[in-house]
């Protein structure tokens, strides 16, 4: 799961994408103080071994 986080001076928005590219091309998009973080359960083991 990949999250977009964005600051503005009076409030905090999320975003929630199931894949890298749409949450990347939405990044792209946004304008102003915003983080992209993926987020990996630990029990999500198909997630976990992909990437290692």
């Amino acid at each position: 799961m990949w999250i977009i986080t964005v600051h503005s001076e009076k409030n905090i928005q999320m975003f929630e994408f199931d894949n890298q590219e749409e949450a990347r091309a939405t990044y792209k998009s946004i304008k102003g103080c915003k983080f992209l973080s993926e987020v990996i359960y630990y029990n999500d083991f198909d997630v976990v071994e992909s990437q290692y």
